[in-house]
């Protein structure tokens, strides 16, 4: 079990329900521990067949809770509900669905949830087959029509060898959506209302012939952090991603998606969006090199090793500084591998950005590709920021902390002007 006080820390209630993908609960319980949750585990008696309550033990703030009439406390629900400031379950089955739209109190998840005032989110996991039932799609309407948030499952590889819809969402999506309630029911404030936010995510592919292409690591899932961020904290978000992701429910709901594919592709719908944003975050990777020529066949082995001659992509983070308007807050990102500091100390005096935020992506865990990030955000006003390893989204909120900071700043100094 994890050592952690209650104290300061925001109560999540991670219920697990009898699946197969009960297994992915146990990323999403580190996920939220490393995130600074305390979290309580509760399992279905179902849960127990599929995964051991003593790796839940293992991995949260206290033992996982199994019965309704355990000799921990005289009441386990009425406890739970109570201290909780948010409750996932994850994952949703169709029973458990069911029973909690029939309002069905008999065990301890269901009456935790009977017992708390705390925003309910559940993430479904079934078969194609079961998700399309007309009774599972009543329930999750009836759900949703009573602010239950519900993190829609995903197409992928089911249980018994199986494809389709169904799939439980990624730990990392539904642990977004619940870091965004957090933010916004535990003394997060929505100091971003009435502000405009362009978020770029993704690293661009640049064709070579209509079968390959140059790209690089990038995930695309910190600038999906930071339009998370962004909506949670009450931005308007425009997210121009390379990337094809998954958005919270949350986020999907309150942002304009532009998709594009090649660093001229980002610069032109960059360059259009960006005069009415009033913070602009370059987090996508825009591929600094592109072919001069692209074959319009596939290129083949018999024709021999291609000479692949390349020329300079467009700097989009400059050309947005270049472009900028007054008051705009402009944030850049640089993935180094060596001499990280000092690279971004140049890098941000010579963009002209407002801030950079820059990381070792040699680093384990760091960056690319990985649910985790740890950076260091440097300000044009000489203010360092450093962010431990850590949750992309813990990563997105420090960024707009430092970016509400210098808007809170511009203000005074108007206001002192006028």
């Amino acid at each position: 079990m994890a050592e952690q006080s209650r104290e300061g820390a925001p109560v999540v209630v991670l219920g697990v329900c009898g699946g197969i993908a009960a297994y992915k609960a146990v990323e999403l319980c580190r996920l939220l521990s490393d995130a600074g949750c305390y979290v309580a585990p509760v399992l279905t008696e179902a849960a127990t067949r599929f995964i051991a309550p003593l790796t839940f033990s293992a991995l949260a703030a206290e033992p996982a809770q199994l019965s309704l009439y355990g000799e921990q406390h005289p009441s386990p629900h009425t406890r739970l509900g109570q201290m909780a400031d948010l409750v996932v379950i994850a994952p949703a089955t169709q029973n458990f669905l069911a029973r909690l739209a029939s309002g069905q109190v008999d065990d301890l998840l269901t009456a935790t949830v009977a017992a708390t005032r705390a925003q309910l989110i559940v993430a479904p996991a079934m078969h194609t087959e079961m998700w399309e039932q007309a009774s599972t799609q009543a329930a999750i309407a009836l759900l949703k029509s009573r602010g239950v948030l519900v993190v829609d499952p995903e197409a992928g590889r089911l249980a018994g060898g199986d494809t389709g819809f169904g799939r439980l969402a990624e730990p990392a999506v539904i642990a977004t959506a619940a870091l965004s309630q957090l933010h916004l029911r535990n003394g997060g404030t929505r100091d971003l209302e009435g502000c405009s936010v362009l978020i770029t995510a993704g690293g661009t592919r640049e064709a070579i012939d209509p079968v390959r292409y140059l790209s690089n690591r990038s995930s695309g899932k910190q600038g999906y952090a930071l339009a998370d961020a962004a909506v949670a904290r009450g931005a308007t978000v425009t997210l121009i991603t390379a990337a094809r992701l998954a958005l919270s429910p949350l986020t999907r709901a309150a942002t304009t998606v532009i998709e594009v594919e090649s660093a001229a592709e980002m610069a032109e719908a960059v360059y259009s969006a960006a005069p009415s944003a009033d913070v602009v975050v370059m987090a996508a990777a825009i591929a600094d090199y592109r072919p001069v020529a692209i074959a319009t066949k596939k290129m083949t082995k018999d024709l021999g090793v291609p000479a692949l001659q390349l020329e300079e992509t467009e700097d989009v983070l400059a050309g947005v500084v270049a472009r900028r308007r007054a008051g705009q807050v402009i944030v850049g990102f640089a993935a180094e591998t060596h001499d990280v500091l000092n690279r971004g100390n140049a890098k941000l005096k010579r963009k002209g950005c407002d801030l950079l935020v820059v990381n070792d992506v040699a680093q384990p865990e760091v960056g690319f590709d990985h649910e985790t990030n740890a950076v260091t955000i440097l300000g044009s006003d000489g203010l360092t920021t450093t962010v431990d390893l850590s949750s992309k989204a813990i990563v997105a909120h420090s960024v707009f902390d430092r970016v509400t900071r210098l808007q809170s700043t511009s203000v005074r100094e108007r206001t002192l002007s006028d």
